[in-house]
């Protein structure tokens, strides 16, 4: 019976830890608040008025897209006397962006492999006919 070494099965604990990671990011950036509220923090600190200021949403709603950004580890909140400004975690976004980066790769890969091949087999008929003398 084949059994797996110790090591094996914490790299693959540690990749599905990873995996989820990835899957909370993508999952909290699939909302455009979400995205929008990134896209203002990537420009620096913010405040919870401040970052709930262009939307139409109230205090309460915004906290609640906070605490899910926060979660998959996006943002972090610290406190400064009475104001708790929220920062990008520019790492979580990394995370994803190498995610992205490497099966845009895979992908580029595939697609020229069978770019290749389709050209190949349109030129292997007028080949065949050229031979025949069609």
């Amino acid at each position: 019976m084949w059994r797996r070494s110790i090591p094996e099965q914490l790299k693959e604990a540690e990749v599905t830890v990873v995996e989820d990671r990835l899957g909370d990011t993508f999952a909290a950036l699939a909302d455009p608040t979400r995205r929008a509220i990134v896209a203002r923090l990537a420009t620096g600190d913010a405040t919870v008025n401040e970052l709930a200021a262009p939307f139409d949403i109230t205090l309460p709603g915004i906290s609640k897209h906070l605490k899910v950004l926060e979660r998959c580890g996006l943002i972090s909140r610290t406190r400064h006397a009475q104001f708790r400004p929220c920062h990008l975690e520019h790492e979580a976004l990394d995370s994803a962006v190498d995610w992205i980066e490497q099966n845009r790769r895979i992908w580029t890969e595939r697609f020229d492999k069978l770019d290749a091949h389709l050209q190949e087999i349109q030129r292997s008929p007028t080949q065949a006919r050229k031979v025949e003398g069609r």
